[in-house]
């Protein structure tokens, strides 16, 4: 045998050595539960042959039968608790056989190659990691025969394969195998019945305790679902070592099976996966959020990251020679419409990383990129330059023209700010508060939108009746970065009114001025002299170099 089939045999047996571990400790739970009935058993035997006789041992007896009842019902209700206890699963969009047919087709010939069963199923995640998931305690059916009561989790299932829905736009098939591999080398421990079972233990104890912890149970139910979660809070701790040790050892041999299957290949190929991870996470922060928060989705966020990472590219002498591969076949030509695959993941990311509805509405509609400009960038603007002068009109502040004083102009924003730092400050605080308050006021994804696919076993209705986002892409931002930002917003209003200015996109970026079709992204400095220094010099010479009159009336929502 090799080193490499050494290393893996070793990791497989370590793998089944803890979740044998993990098994003891369900057996002794059991052991503890039934050891007052088993000394009941014993006392009434002895009582029944003549011996421990007496009114003393007769109380003794039934006292031990009283407490192993009373364990026997509480442990029971506990174990049905833990069974009917919904283990979380990542919220993903499926892809069925015929609409996939030649992933499908990539993913089994790659099983064959590494001898393991192959998933059992194929998902998209919008996020950049791939990974098996065990959802066969979503399938878990009680069948009522002839007296009998038996369940389906007793076949094991292979784990359904989730996909970074970024590598399949972004990577070639080639590459997308080679990442895939030691994934789909896991489904080998999958099959394994002490594996499976394990699994099926620290998942059921894991579900009990989110729900004995989850909010919302009535005055019945409460008490007892704290005290299952307690109890399998014990539990876990005691599997967590083995748990997290078995998982180490199930990752080491699938890596260490899939090296032999395009490794060279692979190394470079993660290369991709840490470019694709950085335009990524730039198209979402930059690019999806302002839209997001303006109640529009982009319905192509996927088609999004290719052009974020070719620029991304263009721009990084580190990622030089990346886009020549994209003359090579990308991987998302194995799904048979690509464009729908790419609607759904857009649609469960803005679900995911800002709380959005999972179905379109009037306050809810997608938007593509040709129309992202003036529908989401534009409207960005004038509705932030609108907020800007409704905080000025609280503190009173005067207008730049007395002859028409209902006409916005950015002359009256740079009037106010220009000098000591005081009156910046009370803006700053004013718009802050005024953020906040729009904010608490936006309508959150009431229960008709929750409840969409409530039918079907939404994974994320298991996250409750809160709204999400269950990742917040933003930090919190202070008054005068917010400052900024709405001025900023009030300019460039200015230089498309006035200048012939217009609304682009940067795929890195995010909103983007554009001045004779060249984006401007020299605007952030002459505005941050204005906000913090009070300065208007800078601002005032990048308004005349690009033709921008202040005193000009500007539109707003």
């Amino acid at each position: 045998m090799s080193g490499i089939d050494v290393g893996e045999e070793l990791g497989a047996r370590a793998a089944q050595a803890r979740a044998l571990a993990l098994l003891r400790i369900r057996s002794r739970a059991l052991a503890v539960v039934i050891t007052p009935a088993a000394v009941a058993v014993v006392l009434f035997a002895a009582g029944a042959q003549g011996h421990l006789g007496g009114p003393v041992w007769d109380g003794v007896r039934w006292a031990v039968l009283g407490v192993a009842v009373v364990v026997l019902l509480v442990a029971a209700a506990v174990a049905v608790a833990v069974a009917r206890a919904r283990p979380a699963v990542s919220p993903t969009v499926p892809v069925a056989e015929e609409g996939a047919p030649d992933l499908y087709r990539l993913v089994r010939d790659l099983a064959d190659r590494l001898g393991v069963p192959a998933p059992s199923a194929i998902a998209l995640t919008p996020d950049c990691d791939s990974w098996l998931e065990d959802r066969t305690h979503r399938s878990t059916r009680t069948h009522r025969g002839s007296g009998s009561t038996t369940t389906a989790e007793a076949k094991n299932t292979a784990p359904v394969l989730v996909i970074g829905s970024p590598f399949l736009w972004w990577m070639r098939v080639a590459e997308l195998r080679a990442v895939l591999a030691p994934v789909v080398a896991g489904t080998d421990s999958s099959a394994h019945p002490d594996i499976a079972a394990a699994r099926r233990f620290v998942r059921g104890l894991d579900a009990a305790v989110a729900d004995g912890a989850a909010p919302g149970h009535n005055a019945l139910r409460a008490a007892p679902a704290a005290f299952t979660g307690w109890v399998a809070r014990l539990l876990l701790r005691a599997c967590r070592e083995h748990a997290a040790e078995m998982e180490r050892c199930v990752a080491a041999t699938a890596s260490m099976r899939a090296q032999g299957v395009d490794y060279a290949l692979r190394i470079a190929a993660q290369e991709q996966v840490g470019l694709a991870y950085a335009g990524w996470d730039r198209l979402l922060t930059r690019v999806a959020l302002p839209a997001w928060r303006m109640g529009r989705w982009p319905s192509r966020l996927d088609a999004g990251v290719v052009s974020a990472l070719t620029e991304l590219s263009r721009r990084d002498r580190l990622a030089d020679g990346f886009t020549s591969r994209l003359g090579e076949r990308p991987a998302c030509d194995l799904l048979e419409e690509p464009g729908i695959a790419d609607e759904a993941t857009s649609l469960l990311a803005a679900r995911l990383f800002h709380g959005g509805p999972a179905e379109s509405g009037p306050d809810w509609a997608p938007v593509d990129w040709q129309q992202y400009p003036d529908e989401v960038v534009d409207r960005k603007w004038r509705t932030e330059a609108a907020r800007l002068h409704r905080v000025l009109d609280a503190m009173g502040v005067p207008p730049a023209s007395v002859a028409d004083p209902a006409v916005p102009t950015l002359a009256r924003v740079m009037e106010h700010l220009a000098g000591p730092g005081g009156p910046g400050d009370e803006l700053a605080a004013g718009i802050g508060a005024a953020v906040a308050r729009d904010d608490a006021q936006a309508p959150a994804p009431g229960p008709a939108q929750q409840t969409a696919s409530a039918a079907g076993g939404d994974p994320l209705d298991l996250w409750g009746p809160d709204p999400l986002p269950l990742f917040p892409l933003q930090p919190p931002r202070t008054g005068t970065e917010l400052l900024a930002d709405h001025v900023a917003a009030m300019v460039c209003c200015a230089a498309v009114d006035t200048a012939g200015a217009a609304p682009g996109l940067d795929w890195l970026d995010g909103p983007a001025l554009l001045v004779d079709g060249e984006r401007r992204a020299d605007l952030a400095v002459p505005v941050l002299s204005l906000v913090e220094d009070g300065d208007p010099d800078p601002l005032r010479s990048w308004l005349a170099e690009v033709g921008v009159r202040s005193d000009k009336p500007v539109r707003l929502v």
